[in-house]
């Protein structure tokens, strides 16, 4: 395959690693930072020269098969890029958490999106680990053994002391909580952006008409000073986030989603589906994030290509639709 980059930032570059590692040909990277443009891609994934550098043109782009594009995670933010993408010719992955279910914040620049992917023969998809994967994708597949569902809890947690520095940063990590809070109103940080498109998602592969969707999340406090390698958080101070979405029918709750991050928590995934005759529990013991986005992106581009033209959603590209117990 023939693959490009718009934007090319760390997890690009892990998306470029494992794109490397299945032989594939880079055709070109895209980015705004003066420090990126004219590099050469290789010597930035730490490898020797490749022979393609990065420019701020998308031109280099056009005839690949598929483009991964990670900017950012506020759908109106990129709709642009995604645009020019679309007007390229090529097909989309997309780490945009907020395009994973494009309809709960942005229904009208989704449809304009899907206008565009549809008159340009191209399919965009929003996936990753979460939204895309753990929290929405990973319970629908968990659910498909049961013959109807009455209810899902799914539940990510993970030690922001091993993340990278940008997600330490994002969570509000040795933060005064209430400067954090307001930054977040603000969207200067993000903490985790898709809560509510993960309750979307696993509603739309089981076919729930919500009546209503919460979501929210707030700082975790340090409760002692702690200090581990280089990182040291002060007592009082934020040492992570915890988040939530919550999705109803009438006034039953049927979908939970929940997400703890911060300094010191366990790493697990779990899974509880519960149906007509018994329950399903599933249970992991954590999932790197950022090569777990990689390849959960990777995955899907290998096989954008058999998809109808349109913006979809990574439910969609389900070979199977469990069905919610209707009361």
């Amino acid at each position: 395959m023939r693959v490009g980059f718009y934007g090319f930032g760390a997890i690009s570059r892990y998306i470029a690693r494992v794109v490397l590692e299945r032989g594939w040909e880079i055709t070109g990277a895209v980015d705004i930072s003066p420090r990126l443009i004219g590099r050469d891609i290789g010597f930035l994934l730490g490898i020797e020269k490749y022979g393609v550098k990065v420019t701020n043109s998308p031109e280099p782009l056009k005839g690949s098969d598929v483009v991964f594009h990670a900017t950012g995670s506020w759908l109106d933010r990129v709709f642009d890029q995604l645009v020019t993408l679309a007007r390229l010719g090529v097909d989309v992955v997309s780490t945009c958490e907020t395009l994973a279910y494009p309809y709960y914040r942005y229904p009208d620049i989704a449809s304009k999106l899907d206008r565009e992917a549809r008159d340009n023969n191209v399919t965009i998809v929003g996936a990753g680990i979460n939204p895309g994967f753990v929290l929405d994708v990973l319970p629908v597949v968990v659910s498909a053994s049961l013959s109807s569902i009455e209810r899902i809890r799914a539940v990510r947690s993970l030690d922001a002391a091993k993340r990278r520095k940008p997600f330490q940063h994002k969570v509000g990590i040795g933060m005064n909580p209430s400067e954090y809070l307001e930054r977040l109103k603000r969207r200067e940080l993000t903490g985790h952006v898709g809560y509510a498109e993960s309750v979307y998602l696993v509603g739309r592969a089981l076919g729930i008409d919500f009546t209503k969707v919460e979501e929210g999340q707030e700082p975790v406090i340090a409760e002692e000073h702690i200090i581990i390698d280089d990182l040291e958080i002060e007592k009082g101070l934020v040492k992570g986030v915890r988040g939530w979405g919550y999705g109803y029918v009438g006034n039953k709750e049927v979908i939970t989603i929940e997400l703890y991050a911060y300094v010191g928590a366990e790493e697990y995934e779990e899974i509880v589906v519960e149906g007509s005759g018994y329950t399903i529990k599933w249970r992991s013991t954590g999932t790197p994030g950022d090569i777990g986005t990689a390849s959960v992106v990777v995955n899907i581009a290998e096989t954008i290509h058999r998809h109808e033209p349109g913006l979809v959603t990574v439910v969609d590209l389900l070979p199977f639709k469990p069905r919610f117990k209707k009361s």
